[in-house]
């Protein structure tokens, strides 16, 4: 998969709804049942981070989910690429990017959004056909105002910015021309997960999805 198809595959995530969910799932049995309370609010895309212990299988938990498209944060070599592809992921969302990192999504045929912070990074993943492109650390690179700075000379980028974005701030991310959606964790909080309030996570969820964007 060239880096323009995986870009047109992530621009069509990143269209779904305006909010992707990061997810860090510490217990297997609230996988498949989180994952259908976001769907059913109305977030289809979901990242699972691969940050904790039981993450791939909660991948292959969630891929069964109708109407979801699931896919692995934290990607950071190939090995987390071939173990994310094999569980089922859809696509994949990584902090950085590296060259081996890019070689291996392509080969693995993943839709990937390539994390950018600076001005050079963003040219760079764009100078190899990425023209979609994750924000990170949104709020600790400068926020809203800093992703706004790169309208006007990188144009053909579209981000998801991600990083300390939650309700009250994402409507400023979400209202810049180069933001076709944001990442966030607050519509499944932790106490709401282990409380197994699923109804409270779907309106959540419907809340974030009804964001103007």
């Amino acid at each position: 998969m060239t880096p323009a198809e995986q870009s047109a595959r992530a621009l069509e995530i990143c269209r779904m709804a305006p909010v992707v969910p990061v997810l860090v799932i510490h217990d297997l049995a609230t996988a498949r049942p989180l994952a259908e309370a976001l769907v059913a609010g109305g977030l289809p895309a979901l990242e699972v981070t691969l940050r904790t212990p039981v993450a791939l299988e909660a991948i292959r938990a969630m891929a069964g989910v109708a109407g979801g498209v699931v896919g692995a944060g934290t990607l950071l070599t190939p090995q987390d690429v071939a173990a994310a592809t094999a569980a089922g992921a859809q696509f994949g969302v990584s902090p950085g990017a590296t060259d081996r990192l890019l070689d291996a999504c392509a080969a693995e045929r993943l839709a990937l959004l390539p994390g950018a912070a600076t001005a050079s990074e963003a040219m760079a993943l764009l100078e190899r056909g990425y023209t979609v492109q994750k924000f990170f650390p949104a709020e600790a690179s400068g926020g809203a105002a800093a992703l706004k700075s790169f309208v006007s000379p990188l144009p053909q980028i579209g981000f998801c910015p991600t990083g300390g974005i939650g309700p009250t701030n994402a409507p400023a991310y979400l209202s810049l021309p180069n933001v076709l959606c944001v990442g966030g964790s607050w519509v499944a909080p932790d106490e709401l997960v282990r409380a197994g309030d699923w109804a409270g996570i779907e309106r959540l969820a419907a809340a974030a999805a009804a964001l103007p964007r």
